[in-house]
C-alpha cells in the first residue's frame, strides 16, 4: 500500500488539473482542490498544507510539514524546490488594531491584503523559511534555510537572514543539466 494517493484517488480529489507522475501524500491536506493546478513529476511530501490559488508547474518537489496559502495566487514554475517546514503566505491580515483578524470573523470587520507569490524557474527555499505575500523569487534563486523572504530577489541569486539579504550570486550550471534532462528525455520518447 502506498502512502501516495493513486491515479484513482487523485481523480476523486477535485483538483482543477494535474499531469503524470504526479505524487501526492496521503497525509497532506487540501482545501479547495478546484483552485489547485499541478504539472508533471511534482512530489508533494506529507503534512503539507495547500490552500487556494496554487499552480505548481513540472518537476518540483514540496518538503514535509510546508504550508501553501494562496489566496491571491501562489506559482511554483519548473524545477523548484520548497524544503521542509517553510510557509508561504499570499495574505496577510492588518495587524495594527484597526480591524478585526482571522478568518472566522466576517470580511466586512477584517482588512486583508497581499498579492500573489511567484517562486520561478529553478529556485530553492531551504528548510524552516516564510515567505511573504506579493513577492517574486526570480529565476534561480537560492533562500537559506530560517530565513524571511520579505521582498522580491535578483536573478541567481543566493539569499539569507532575517530579513533575507544576498550574499552571493549562484552558479547557473544547472541550466547545462536541464538542457542534457530534456535531451535525453526526448530521446527515451
Amino acid at each position: 500500500m502506498s502512502s501516495f494517493y493513486s491515479q484513482n484517488e487523485l481523480n476523486e480529489l477535485g483538483l482543477e488539473s494535474f499531469g503524470s507522475n504526479v505524487m501526492i501524500s496521503k497525509k497532506s491536506s487540501i482545501y479547495s482542490p478546484e483552485l489547485i493546478q499541478i504539472g508533471n513529476n511534482v512530489r508533494i511530501d506529507d503534512f503539507c498544507i495547500l490552500s487556494g490559488h496554487i499552480q505548481i508547474h513540472d518537476n518540483i518537489h514540496i518538503s514535509a510539514y510546508t504550508a501553501l496559502y494562496g489566496k491571491f495566487g501562489i506559482e511554483l514554475c519548473d524545477f523548484t524546490t520548497v524544503s521542509g517546514r517553510n510557509i508561504i503566505y499570499s495574505a496577510t491580515d492588518d495587524y495594527s488594531g484597526s480591524c478585526m483578524t482571522n478568518p472566522m470573523v466576517p470580511e466586512e470587520y477584517t482588512h486583508v491584503t497581499g498579492g500573489k507569490v511567484t517562486l520561478k524557474k529553478h529556485s530553492i527555499i531551504g528548510a524552516g523559511c516564510i515567505v511573504f505575500p506579493n513577492i517574486t523569487l526570480e529565476e534561480g534563486t537560492a533562500i537559506g534555510a530560517m530565513s524571511l523572504v520579505n521582498r522580491s530577489t535578483d536573478p541567481w541569486g543566493i539569499y539569507v537572514g532575517i530579513p533575507i539579504r544576498k550574499i552571493k550570486d549562484r552558479k547557473q550550471d544547472l541550466l547545462y543539466l536541464e538542457n542534457d534532462y530534456y535531451t535525453t528525455k526526448l530521446r527515451k520518447q
